[in-house]
C-alpha cells in the first residue's frame, strides 16, 4: 500500500457524520414525555447502590461524613450531566454519546465510544439481573443457590458457582418473547416500557421516603460524633487495635477528609444511569427541552434520596456497625423495627428492576445507531411494527442472559465503570470541540486555509474561524494529555505530597501552571454564536474540570480491569477494521459530493430549530 493510500485511510476514520444526513428516516414513534425520562433516569441510577454501597463507604470509607461524599459525587456527576444535556439540545438523536463523538470528532472515536457504551450496559444488564435473582433468592431461603448448587455446579474458573437460570430467564423476559402473553416489553414499544418503569421507580421512591422518615424519627445525632472511646469500648475484646484504626477515630469525620474524598470516588459510580436519557433523542416529543429537564431532574432527585438514605442509616445506628451487605435491614432490626426489612426487600427488588429496565433500555438503541450507520452489521437496525428495534433488543438481551447465566460478574464490574468514564470524558471533550467551532457561511467554505502561528493562538480574531476550530481541537488534546499525566501523578506520589517534599510540590504545581495556562489561551478563542435550547455554563471551565474528573477516576481502576478492557476493545477493533470501515454509510454519502454535509450543519439545524421554539414559545 502506498503512502497516499495509507493518508486516505487514516483520513477517512476521522470522518464526521452530519446531523442530518441525506437519506436517513427516523422511524421511532416520538411519545415520550419529560416525566418519562426523569422516570427512566431515577430508575436507571437509583438501583442497587442506594442499598448496598451507602452500608459499604459509611462503615470501612468515609463513616457520617458519606453524606459529605455523596454531594461531592454528585456535584461531579451534574458536571457530565450537563455536557449531556447539551448535546442532547444539539443533537435530538438516538445513539447518546456514540452519536455525539461522530457528529464532532470522528467515525472511529464513535465507534471506540460506542463500544464502550455496549461493554457497560451489558455488563450492567447482567449484574443486576444476577443481584435480582440473589435477593429474590434471600427471600426464598436460598433456595435456588442450594438447588441449582448440587445438580449443576460449575466449578471451572472464571465462572459462577451454578448457572443462574433464573437471571438469564429474567433478562429474556424483559427482552423476548413471552408466550403466555404474547408481549415484548421493551420490544413491544418504548411507551410500555415507560410505562412499567415507571410503576417501579413509584414503588422504589416510596419505600426509599419510610427508609427517610424511620431514620430521622428514630435517629439519634449522637452517632454522627461517637468519640474514640467508644470505639475502644467496642472493640476492647479484640488482641489488637487494628480492628478500631480499621474504623477510624470517631467523630463526623472518622476516616479524615481523605476519607471523604475515597468515598466520594466510590459513590461517584453509584450516579452512573442517567446517560440512558440520552438515547431517547428520537422517541422524545421536545428532545430540546425534555432530554436537559429529564437529567438534570433525575440527579437531583437521586442525589436528594442518596443523601437522606445514607443520613437516616448512619442516625439510626453507629456507622462502624453497619452492614456491608444488607444496611437497611439490619439498621431496621437494631431500632427493634424488625419487619419493616420485607418493605425494604421489596424496595430493593422494585430498585433492581427498574435498574435492569434502565440498563437494557438503551443498550439497543446504541446497538441500532451503530448498525443504521454501517459500523456494525445491518440486520440489527431493523425496526418492528411498533417502530421499536426488536432484532437489536434481542441480540443485545440473549448476550446479557449468557453472561448472567455462566459468569462470575465480579471481575467484570469494573469494566462497566471504565466504559462509562471513557463516554463521560469523550463528551466533555465534544461540548469544547462544538463550543468553539466555526459558524457556516459562504465566505468561510470559500475562505482560503489558514496557516498556523503563535500569533494566531494568542490573540485569535473576534469571530470563530477554521483555522481557530483546529487551534481549539489541538488545546482539546493537550487538555486530555494533561490530564491524564495530573492524574497518574497524584495516584503514584500521594505520600510525597502529603510528605510535602519539594519535588512532589514542584511537578504538580508545573502541570497545573500549564493546565491553567491553556484553560486561559481557550478563554481567548472565539466562541460559536450557534445558541441552542440548553448549553452548559462556565465553559470552558466546567468540561476541563469533568473531563479531570473522570480521567482521575479511570487511573484508580486495578491493571487487571485495563487487561480486560483491552481485551474487548480488541475485539471491537476487529469487527470495525473488519466489516465497519468498508460498510460505513457515512463513506458512501461522501463518495456523492453534492451529499457532503459537514459537521457545521448541527449548528444550522441547531439555529432552526431554537428560533422555532422561541416562536412557538412566543
Amino acid at each position: 500500500m502506498s503512502g497516499a493510500k495509507i493518508l486516505l485511510f487514516l483520513q477517512s476514520l476521522s470522518r464526521r457524520k452530519p446531523l442530518e444526513p441525506e437519506g436517513e428516516v427516523s422511524n421511532f414513534r416520538r411519545c415520550l414525555t419529560t416525566l418519562d425520562l426523569v422516570a427512566l433516569g431515577v430508575g436507571s441510577t437509583l438501583g442497587a447502590g442506594v442499598y448496598v454501597l451507602s452500608g459499604e463507604v459509611a462503615r470501612a470509607v468515609a463513616g457520617p461524613s458519606i453524606i459529605v461524599s455523596f454531594l461531592i459525587a454528585a456535584v461531579a456527576s451534574v458536571f457530565a450531566g450537563l455536557c449531556y444535556a447539551e448535546f442532547g439540545a444539539r443533537v435530538p438523536k438516538t445513539g447518546s454519546a456514540y452519536l455525539y463523538s461522530y457528529v464532532t470528532v470522528g467515525e472511529i472515536w464513535a465507534f471506540i465510544t460506542g463500544w464502550n457504551l455496549l461493554l457497560s450496559y451489558v455488563i450492567g444488564t447482567s449484574s443486576v439481573a444476577r443481584a435480582w435473582s440473589g435477593t429474590f433468592d434471600d427471600l426464598i431461603g436460598n433456595a435456588i443457590a442450594k438447588s441449582l448448587g448440587k445438580q449443576a455446579a460449575m466449578d471451572l474458573p472464571g465462572l459462577a458457582p451454578y448457572p443462574d437460570f433464573f437471571a438469564a430467564g429474567l433478562i429474556m423476559l424483559l427482552a423476548g418473547k413471552f408466550h403466555n402473553l404474547n408481549l415484548w416489553i421493551l420490544a413491544f414499544g418504548v411507551k410500555e416500557s415507560a410505562i412499567v418503569n415507571k410503576v417501579f421507580t413509584i414503588v422504589n421512591v416510596l419505600v426509599l421516603l419510610f427508609v427517610i422518615l424511620s431514620g430521622f424519627i428514630k435517629g439519634d445525632i449522637n452517632n454522627w460524633y461517637i468519640g474514640e472511646d467508644s470505639l475502644l469500648n467496642t472493640y476492647e475484646n479484640y488482641t489488637s487495635l487494628n480492628e478500631t484504626i480499621r474504623y477510624g477515630s470517631g467523630g463526623f469525620f472518622p476516616f479524615g477528609f481523605e476519607g471523604t474524598l475515597a468515598g466520594a470516588a466510590t459513590c461517584f459510580y453509584a450516579f452512573v444511569g442517567f446517560d440512558c436519557i440520552a438515547t431517547t433523542g428520537e422517541e422524545v416529543q421536545n428532545p430540546q427541552k425534555s432530554i436537559p429537564l429529564g437529567i438534570v431532574a433525575s440527579l437531583l432527585i437521586c442525589f436528594l434520596a442518596y443523601f437522606g438514605v445514607s443520613a437516616a442509616l448512619t442516625l439510626m445506628m453507629p456507622y462502624y456497625l453497619l452492614s456491608v451487605n444488607s444496611p437497611l435491614p439490619v439498621a431496621f432490626t437494631y431500632i427493634g423495627w424488625g419487619p419493616a426489612k420485607y418493605a425494604v426487600a421489596v424496595g430493593s427488588l422494585c430498585a433492581l428492576s427498574t435498574s435492569l429496565l434502565g440498563s437494557m433500555f438503551p443498550m439497543p438503541r446504541v446497538l441500532f445507531a451503530m448498525a443504521r450507520d454501517g459500523l456494525l452489521f445491518r440486520p440489527l437496525s431493523k425496526m418492528s411494527n411498533r417502530q421499536s428495534p426488536v432484532i437489536a433488543t434481542l441480540a443485545s438481551g440473549v448476550v446479557a442472559a449468557i453472561m448472567a447465566l455462566l459468569f462470575d460478574l465480579k471481575a467484570l464490574v469494573d469494566m462497566m465503570s471504565i466504559g462509562t468514564l471513557f463516554a463521560y470524558t469523550l463528551v466533555a471533550i465534544c461540548i469544547l470541540i462544538l463550543r468553539y467551532q466555526a459558524d457556516l457561511s459562504e465566505d468561510s467554505s470559500l475562505s482560503k486555509p489558514e496557516p498556523f502561528t503563535v500569533s494566531g493562538v494568542l490573540f485569535p480574531p473576534s469571530q470563530a474561524t477554521t483555522r481557530t476550530s483546529k487551534n481549539m481541537s489541538a488545546l482539546a488534546v493537550f487538555i486530555i494529555f494533561l490530564a491524564i499525566i495530573l492524574s497518574i501523578f497524584i495516584s503514584e506520589a500521594v505520600d510525597s505530597l502529603q510528605a510535602l517534599e519539594w519535588w512532589s510540590l514542584l511537578c504538580i504545581s508545573v502541570i497545573i501552571l500549564m493546565l491553567v495556562l491553556i484553560i486561559l489561551i481557550i478563554c481567548r478563542q472565539p466562541q460559536s454564536t450557534t445558541k441552542a435550547a440548553f448549553m452548559v455554563p462556565f465553559v470552558p471551565l466546567l468540561p476541563v474540570f469533568s473531563t479531570f474528573v473522570n480521567v482521575y477516576l479511570m487511573v484508580q481502576l486495578g491493571s487487571d480491569t485495563w487487561i480486560r478492557y483491552a481485551v474487548w476493545m480488541t475485539v471491537g477493533l476487529i469487527i470495525y477494521f473488519g466489516y465497519g470501515v468498508h460498510h460505513s454509510v457515512q463513506k458512501q454519502r461522501l463518495q456523492n459530493p453534492h451529499n457532503r454535509v459537514s459537521i457545521h450543519s448541527i449548528t444550522t439545524t441547531m439555529e432552526q430549530n431554537f428560533e422555532s421554539e422561541q416562536d412557538f414559545d412566543g
